[in-house]
């Protein structure tokens, strides 16, 4: 006599979990111009609206490359001048860079950090970026209640469009979305996807409230984060070898069906001259190679709608 009993996930708040994804059956939707690859390159432009003491949050922000954590209760201005150096240098470096290969980008901005730099946003909105939200600040969005996440959510629209001109149509989360994120952007009824989920190299659909909603899933993978987490890369070198290596590995997949590759960027990592110097080295080398198609996130999420 069998003593099998399948093991049932216990019913907490939030989504139910998907491990089964497309499984062997990977769907396959031509790329709008024939493509294998789809790249999708992200800036995360948060500076100015992370954790700290001017900010009225009496703590510093531990995401530097600081060796040194400060006492929370003490003003951290070496910190502080590690962000300042995203909005100051190193955007202005990715805006070289991606101008001069005429690149369309996807912004994860705190909407915060957009209104302390306009000139950002006016670069958002000349060259025709997207502006995707990263929430109204660069908070932990699981640490406020249902109402003051609906209010935060309402907050980054309106200063989007005071901003940019226009409404965020995509979201992402600082880290990760509470269990009432995207409930919330569904009942808000503007947002076309959200990239809160690291577990699939292609969009997919869910269901939420009875409606359908896309997810965009992004990467911690090809994330010049770990210039600055554990485990790290050593050197510019291995952030470029891990770029080329997937995008090798998708390309090969791509014959078949096109995948997507999101890497993350952060103005105050990569804009330091020699990460950014692998930065150029990778985006040559998939030009080169052909079958990438860059995109911005907005186009993929419809890209997949339609195909």
């Amino acid at each position: 006599m069998s003593v099998f009993r399948p093991f049932e996930e216990t019913a907490v708040p939030g989504p139910r979990r998907d491990l089964v994804g497309y499984g062997r059956t990977v769907p396959s939707k031509p790329l709008p111009n024939g493509g294998r690859v789809a790249v999708s390159f992200v800036i995360n432009y948060e500076e100015g609206s992370e954790y700290a003491h001017p900010n009225g949050d009496g703590r510093n922000d531990g995401m530097t490359e600081s060796l040194y954590a400060m006492d929370p209760q003490y003003r951290d201005l070496c910190a502080e001048s590690v962000y300042e150096y995203g909005s100051r240098v190193g955007i202005w470096r990715l805006e070289r860079l991606f101008s001069s290969r005429n690149i369309p980008l996807t912004f994860f901005a705190s909407a915060v950090a957009l209104e302390r730099n306009r000139e950002v946003a006016a670069w958002i909105v000349e060259k025709g970026h997207e502006p995707c939200s990263h929430g109204w600040r660069w908070e932990e969005v699981w640490k406020l209640d249902r109402n003051e996440e609906a209010d935060h959510i309402r907050r980054a629209i309106a200063s989007f469009e005071e901003t940019c001109g226009q409404r965020p149509l995509g979201w992402y989360c600082r880290y990760g979305a509470s269990v009432n994120t995207r409930e919330l952007l569904v009942e808000e009824g503007g947002f076309e996807y959200d990239s809160d989920a690291y577990n699939d190299d292609l969009p997919y659909w869910v269901t939420v409230s009875g409606k359908k909603h896309l997810v965009v899933p992004y990467s911690a993978t090809y994330n010049d984060a770990r210039f600055s987490l554990l485990p790290s890369y050593g050197s510019p070198a291995d952030f470029l070898d891990n770029l080329k290596r997937g995008f090798d590995l998708l390309w090969e997949e791509g014959e078949t069906s096109p995948r997507m590759m999101s890497i993350g960027l952060h103005p105050r990592i990569i804009g330091q001259a020699s990460r950014i110097h692998a930065l150029r080295e990778f985006i040559d080398y998939a030009i080169d190679r052909g079958g990438a198609e860059f995109m911005r996130r907005i186009d993929i999420a419809r890209w997949w709608k339609l195909a």
